[in-house]
């Protein structure tokens, strides 16, 4: 997956259009990069699954 494509879906939480993001077990680690490198990485919420997927969610107040 391209970085561009990441960014493209990350916009898509914060704009709304999306309320949730899931991403495989094998994509979490250049996921969490790209999203450690935004301004507002305390906006992105990951809540761990089972299987080893993570569902991403945008906050509008950042976690502390």
């Amino acid at each position: 997956m391209t970085t561009e494509i990441i960014e493209h879906k990350l916009n898509e939480l914060r704009s709304g259009e999306k309320t949730k993001l899931e991403i495989s077990k094998e994509d979490f680690q250049t996921y969490r990069e790209i999203i450690l490198a935004q301004e507002d990485f305390k906006h992105f919420r990951g809540i761990a699954q089972r299987s080893g997927h993570v569902i991403y969610e945008y906050l509008k107040d950042p976690r502390s």
